[in-house]
């Protein structure tokens, strides 16, 4: 071995400290992110992508360059070669180089711009969006992929801004709903206290009672949220949807015969499914109930449930006044009630978050005046 190559330094594994931190997976350069993976998880399906542009920007780059060379040498040519004397003075082609090269460089530093600048609007936008501002859009402008990316940024944003919106909606109807139930569990334990009610049943079964209600919305609340992230457990079992209906309508006699309504059944066609029996019988019950409290003395609730090739319909139909046209496309949202009716409303936010788990729609329909439908279609294929 040579002297030469004995003092040349030796890197462990045969490369320096610097190409192994690219190579090898278990390292990252010194500048990338802490918590971000190296390389990017999408590196894979990105790298074609990437190479190829890289390339192509080589050969860009390659091309400007033996243009220059190509310039620099015709010039040197004319100015010492005899041969082109008494032709076109040499300036004359330094002139043309230097504005060809301002012409090159002029649509690079556009291209660059045309790059730049909706990327640095970008950023700002992830800036703010970051600082909670979640309003912020930005303009879809700049190459395909930029206007892309801009236009998955603004529905990113849209996203956010409505979870904003329905986070602090919920926060002020929760904080609503509880005032009531807790305000009066307040003031009767104070007068327990104070000696100005007995301790006797009737006064300690209406704190009982209460927090009955605040134990219902919190487990109405979990029902929807658990079912909306798509996380409720559903026991499917074959089930009689004609059976059931006329069970759960049947639990209602006595109410609606207290209050002067008239309930009917009609069923049709194959009815039998693969549902959690339970859970359609909570969507039904919360259906029915809401139909109840708006009906009239007199009125009358008429359950159609309807089999089909690929379906099974439900519609509860009732002769109350209706739903107001400002209110009828908030009928499923929580807490969308009249100001004089009871609960919390989230009966119909429940059923409409258990039928979607089962891979069904829910709709309503309405007149003012002339009552109200509310329909709920179930598949007979079992859902994801």
């Amino acid at each position: 071995m040579s002297e030469e190559q004995s003092t040349r330094p030796r890197w462990r594994h045969g490369r320096p400290p610097w190409a192994r931190e690219w190579r090898e997976g278990d390292a990252r350069p010194s500048w990338w992110p802490a918590n971000e993976p190296f390389p990017p998880r999408d590196w894979p399906r990105m790298r074609p992508r990437f190479m190829r542009r890289v390339a192509f920007f080589a050969f860009l780059a390659f091309l400007f360059f033996a243009f220059l060379v190509a310039v620099f040498v015709t010039v040197l040519i004319n100015f010492f070669s005899p041969a082109t004397r008494g032709g076109p003075h040499p300036i004359v082609f330094v002139i043309a180089g230097l504005f060809l090269l301002m012409v090159v460089f002029n649509m690079g530093r556009q291209g660059v711009r045309r790059f730049a600048a909706p990327l640095g609007d970008l950023v700002d936008a992830a800036e703010r969006v970051e600082r909670g501002d979640y309003s912020v859009r930005v303009e879809a402008r700049g190459p395909r992929s930029l206007r892309a990316f801009a236009s998955a940024f603004n529905a990113m944003s849209a996203r956010l801004e409505r979870s904003e919106e329905e986070r602090r909606r919920l926060l002020a109807d929760v904080t609503h709903e509880l005032r009531t139930p807790l305000t009066v569990v307040q003031g009767n334990v104070e007068a327990l206290i104070d000696g100005v009610h007995p301790p006797d049943e009737t006064h300690l079964r209406a704190i009982l009672d209460e927090t009955h209600v605040v134990a219902r919305l919190i487990d109405d609340l979990r029902t929807v949220s658990v079912a909306e992230a798509g996380a409720l457990p559903l026991h499917r079992e074959s089930t009689d949807l004609g059976a059931l209906v006329r069970d759960i309508i049947a639990s209602f006699d006595a109410t609606a015969g207290s209050a002067g309504v008239m309930l009917a059944v009609d069923t049709t066609g194959n009815l039998s499914l693969d549902v959690d029996p339970v859970r359609i019988r909570e969507v039904l019950t919360n259906v029915v109930a809401n139909a109840l409290r708006y009906t009239p003395a007199g009125g009358r609730i008429t359950v159609h449930a309807t089999g089909f090739e690929h379906d099974v319909s439900i519609a509860v139909a009732d002769t109350g006044p209706g739903i107001a046209p400002d209110v009828l496309p908030h009928i499923f949202e929580r807490f969308t009630r009249s100001a004089e009716s009871p609960g919390a409303g989230l009966g119909l936010a429940i059923a409409k978050s258990l039928v979607v788990a089962h891979g069904g729609t829910i709709d309503a329909r309405s007149e003012p005046g002339q009552g109200a439908e509310i329909r709920f279609t179930l598949p007979r294929g079992t859902a994801s």
